[in-house]
């Protein structure tokens, strides 16, 4: 099938150029208007760059060639369009020497049975006659049809061998290609490793979150029947988010294209806001600063490492005294969130999870800091106690900020402390 393919396409270059060497013309001047016409026609037909896909595709499916699906690069594509015009030269000549020599031994390999059972004592064979016999004695004549079988299978395959050597050679992959694959294989896995670590805070979010209405819904059932189906319907929703979200990255990760559906960014921080509020949690929110001057990449990081910090706050921490301070300034993004250290003590404010480390991950890339981990707050408050970026005392101890942002209420609890820095011009 293939070598009938390349058989075909030689008609129009043929055509071309016994169309520009009429028999009027000199012998020589015959040969280079032969050579030049098909010469032109082969390349004008492997310029256009769907030639070089189709080449890709016909070789792989009809001969096996295992050939990688051509990329698009920064270098000059005139290179991989004249290879492209090169192995259609092999593909025609070898496809109609193929096709020649296939078609004629099955002719042969039908006549001399066919001589010999019509009765013909003689048949001729490119000028020879041959003697065939009748009965018995023309038996011999099915060797030769045998031959032509064998002939015609041994051709077409040697003919497949050698084209798909070719075919690696010319239409694989150029070193330019082969770093431009492994680019878009790194983005692509860069693009699954993102769209996991989102899932994970999105499901992750909604799963504690509902965990915890769950437990309020139970305790007010009998008190507060209202208040029991507002956590009912809270669970609704968020769960019904948490279903979108997950249909969303699955189909993303199916079709393994990158998303068009807007991220989440600072400025919406305010539903996260109430469904964690409304899992009975105590969250005070405190912004400094203009959140439309974060960049846009900053701030849909920025939005996760929360939305992954309440988690862990909502699932380590219980649900009091959590505080949330989001602070714009000096070309800065900081976040802090605090909150009471659990019955269990430091030990169940686990450093190593998948949560802190995603989030430390998220800041790195942007350039950023991040420390998590359980701070004294046991100065009385007060601005004055701090160092200028309230992160502790002059002396060097850290005092978690001392809960001065919210009034001093905090003063004298060991607090778990999640504090992100990120600068504004990391994704200028």
């Amino acid at each position: 099938m293939y070598a009938a393919l390349g058989a075909a396409l030689s008609l129009p270059p043929l055509t071309a150029a016994l169309l520009c060497a009429p028999p009027t013309w000199p012998t020589g001047l015959r040969v280079l208007g032969f050579v030049c016409a098909f010469a032109v026609v082969t390349v004008a037909m492997g310029a256009p760059l769907s030639a070089r896909r189709a080449s890709v595709w016909l070789a792989n499916g009809l001969l096996g060639a295992g050939l990688p699906e051509p990329v698009d690069t920064t270098g000059p594509r005139w290179i991989n369009r004249l290879r492209t015009a090169v192995w259609l030269v092999p593909h025609m000549v070898l496809g109609g020497v193929v096709t020649a020599v296939s078609c004629l031994a099955v002719f042969g390999a039908v006549a001399f049975p066919s001589v010999w059972l019509g009765g013909e004592e003689r048949m001729t064979v490119f000028g020879l006659s041959l003697w065939i016999g009748e009965g018995w004695r023309g038996m011999w004549a099915l060797l030769p049809a045998v031959g032509c079988l064998v002939l015609a299978a041994g051709v077409t395959l040697g003919g497949a061998v050698l084209l798909r050597g070719l075919a690696a050679v010319l239409l694989g992959h150029r070193p330019g290609e082969r770093l431009a694959a492994a680019e878009e294989r790194m983005n692509l896995l860069a693009q699954r490793n993102r769209l996991a670590q989102e899932l994970h805070d999105s499901i992750g979010h909604t799963l504690t979150a509902s965990t915890i209405q769950a437990a309020v819904a139970v305790e007010l059932m009998d008190s507060d029947p209202a208040g029991a189906r507002r956590a009912l319907n809270s669970i609704e929703e968020t769960s019904r988010a948490a279903m979108d979200d997950l249909d969303h990255v699955l189909g993303m990760l199916r079709e393994e294209r990158p998303s068009t559906v807007p991220r989440p960014t600072l400025e919406d921080l305010g539903p996260l806001v109430e469904r964690v509020r409304g899992a009975g949690a105590e969250l005070a929110v405190q912004v400094e600063g203009d959140l439309a001057q974060v960049p846009a990449t900053v701030s849909r990081e920025a939005y996760r490492v929360v939305q992954e910090g309440l988690t862990n706050a909502l699932r380590h921490g219980g649900k009091a005294g959590i505080r949330l301070r989001t602070t714009v300034r000096g070309g800065w993004l900081e976040l802090e969130l605090t909150n009471p250290v659990g019955t269990g003590g430091p030990a169940r404010q686990r450093t190593g999870g998948q949560g802190v480390q995603g989030i430390g991950d998220r800041v790195r890339l942007l350039r950023g800091t991040s420390h998590a981990g359980v701070v004294e707050s046991g100065c009385g408050g007060g601005r004055g106690c701090c160092d200028g970026d309230g992160g502790g005392h002059a002396d060097g101890r850290d005092c978690g900020g001392c809960g001065n942002d919210l009034g001093g209420r905090d003063a004298g609890e060991s607090r778990w402390r999640l504090r992100v820095r990120i600068p504004l011009r990391s994704v200028s």
